[in-house]
Parts: C-alpha cells; sequence; structure tokens
C-alpha cells in the first residue's frame, strides 16, 4: 500500500467486528471478513436515524508499538448519546477491547511509523436495528467497530485551508442533539457543506442557533484561536464536545498557555493571531482565510486572514505535542494512551 498517498476515505480491510444487544444482553462478539450488514428495512435507524458513532485512531509508534489515543473518552461519548436516543450502548471495557480486536485483526492496514499524518482509523458504530413503524427508541441495538487506513482529513498534514460562515444554516437547533455525535447532526450540515465546497471553501463554520452572535463549530470538528499566548475555544451547549479539544486544552496549560473555554464573540475574529479545526479526524487544521457572509449564497463578504498560509508557531506546538503523544516520541504525562498487544 502507498501509505503517502492515503486520503480520509473508505478501504477495505480484513474484517469487521459486530454483536447485537437483545433480550437484555449483548452476542458474542463476531468477526466479519464481508463489510456490508443485513438489517430489517423497518429499522429505527433507518427511518428515524436512531444511530451514534465515534471515531478513533491508532497509531505505530517508532518503538513498534500500537497505540489508541484516549479510547475510554470515546467509549463515555457513545454511551452519552446512546443515552439520548434511548438504546442500549456497550460497556466502556467490551467497546475498548473490541477496539483492539479491531486493530490486532486489521494489522496490516495499519500505516508505519514513518507515514506521516497516516493512521488506522476506527468507526464504532451503535445503531437502533428492530423492526418499528412508530417513533420511539429501538429495543435492540446492532453494535459495530469499522476500520481503514487514512490519510489528512484535509488536503496533506498542517495546510491551511479556507473556510466560511453559514449564517443562513444550522448544525443544531437550540436544546437539541448538537452536543450529541448522531448521524442527524451531519445530515444537517450537508446542503451548506455543498454550496461552501463549490464556492471553493474546504469547511463551514457554523453560529450559535439562539441568536447567530456566537461561534459555534465547523461541520465536522471544533473551533480554536490563539490570542495572547491564550487558547480559547467556544463554550456552548450546541457543539460536540471533541475529545481532541478537551486534550488540546490540557497540553496547551501544559506548555504554559492560558485557556479559555467561553462564549467567543463573532466581533473576535479580527482579533486572534491564529485559527484552527481541531478534532480526531482533522487533529489541527490551521485556517487560512475566514469568509463571513450576510449569507451563504451572497457575493458580500467580510475577509479574515491568519498567517501565511502555513500552521502557526502556537498550533503547530500543539500539533507537535498530542501527535508525539499518539506515536510514543513523547512521554505520556496524562495517562492518555491505551497500549495494543499485538
Amino acid at each position: 500500500m502507498d501509505w503517502k498517498s492515503l486520503t480520509f476515505s473508505y478501504t477495505k480491510t480484513n474484517t469487521m467486528l459486530c454483536t447485537f444487544y437483545r433480550n437484555g444482553a449483548w452476542t458474542p462478539v463476531e468477526s466479519r471478513t464481508d463489510d456490508t450488514l443485513a438489517i430489517s428495512a423497518f429499522a429505527g435507524a433507518l427511518h428515524y436515524g436512531i444511530e451514534c458513532f465515534e471515531g478513533l485512531k491508532a497509531f505505530r509508534g517508532k518503538d513498534g508499538k500500537v497505540r489508541l489515543f484516549r479510547p475510554e473518552e470515546n467509549a463515555k461519548r457513545l454511551q452519552r448519546s446512546a443515552h439520548y436516543l434511548g438504546i442500549e450502548a456497550p460497556s466502556t471495557e467490551m467497546f475498548i477491547e473490541m477496539c483492539k480486536r479491531c486493530v490486532r485483526e486489521n494489522l496490516e492496514f495499519l500505516p508505519p511509523f514513518e507515514a506521516t499524518g497516516a493512521s488506522l482509523y476506527l468507526r464504532p458504530t451503535l445503531i437502533g436495528s428492530n423492526p418499528q413503524l412508530g417513533v420511539q427508541s429501538s429495543k435492540e441495538s446492532t453494535f459495530l467497530i469499522l476500520c481503514s487506513p487514512v490519510g489528512a482529513y484535509v488536503g496533506g498534514a498542517l495546510d491551511a485551508v479556507d473556510v466560511v460562515i453559514a449564517r443562513n444554516y444550522d448544525r443544531a437547533a437550540p436544546n437539541g442533539s448538537g452536543s450529541f455525535k448522531v448521524g442527524g447532526n451531519y445530515a444537517c450540515s450537508l446542503r451548506s457543506l455543498n454550496i461552501a465546497h463549490e464556492q471553493g471553501y474546504k469547511a463551514v463554520l457554523y453560529l450559535d442557533p439562539s441568536t447567530k452572535t456566537l461561534i459555534d463549530e465547523f461541520n465536522s470538528s471544533n473551533f480554536f484561536a490563539i490570542k495572547d499566548n491564550t487558547y480559547i475555544t467556544p463554550k456552548s451547549e450546541s457543539i460536540l464536545p471533541s475529545i481532541t479539544n478537551a486534550s488540546l486544552e490540557v497540553v496547551a496549560e501544559h506548555l504554559g498557555m492560558k485557556v479559555e473555554r467561553r462564549p467567543v464573540p463573532v466581533e473576535e475574529l479580527s482579533t486572534f493571531e491564529e485559527v484552527g479545526e481541531c478534532g480526531t479526524a482533522v487533529v489541527i487544521t490551521p485556517v487560512h482565510k475566514l469568509v463571513d457572509k450576510p449569507f451563504l449564497e451572497s457575493d458580500q463578504e467580510t475577509v479574515y486572514k491568519y498567517g501565511d498560509g502555513k500552521c502557526g508557531p502556537q498550533s503547530l506546538k500543539l500539533y507537535n505535542f498530542i501527535t508525539g503523544l499518539q506515536k510514543g516520541e513523547i512521554e505520556d504525562p496524562f495517562g492518555w494512551i491505551n497500549i495494543v498487544e499485538i
């Protein structure tokens, strides 16, 4: 496999793992070489969006060890999303063991240490799978662990991107599902994202759905900014609590920066030294140009620029520390790394 040419896209691997919650218990975990799933055409996931998922990565270190980054946090977030949907979720122990088993069974697809920005991406997925016609939480669940080798989510690792604010679109409703990792949130972003792509932008930034005055998050990642040696990220009830973002807050303090999680007014965009996306898929993706329009289809715009098209110094410092932890180049002072025995 040409590891250097990997993109963030699907590649068929050896196996996927699955288990089913029926009659109050999970079935024994199955390993399947076929990546298709047979479910009822009346499954709640198909009609009412009763599904949630996670994303995490496995990394091969210079020492040959295979590492997962904070998988227990992904398990907790999946359980929180499942509780919101009213369906059963696997235990933290079951979640982590299935992730490790998935890595072991697909080890040949784990990129080598030298493949910069490449990893084995794991996609734990939980769906309501029993047949139903009325709107209600599913009584049966199907839990899957899928995987695929991936490269950078947008362009190359640390390539700065241009993004646009979608004032006339929302990713989530006030007091809605925005803080849970459910598929409906991503469906809500597709129309605005498609328009943004047609205009040459790599991502969409949403404002808070209540007042349209505060920064919320991007279509698939959290927002952060750097100013006066301070790491700033929005505090909002309608954004997904990113594990990467929470980790970056800890790392920023560890590296001597101040950290502020607070409401971020749109007007503050002009004061930032660096702006970026952060998340499992994007890790840190710096923003070069951020465009604000009265509405997405408008030709009228206000443009904010950050840096010279490259990753800013503070963002780069944070990126190097996080990726150094993930690949074992930096000693883990936080107890975040979970070793996969192979």
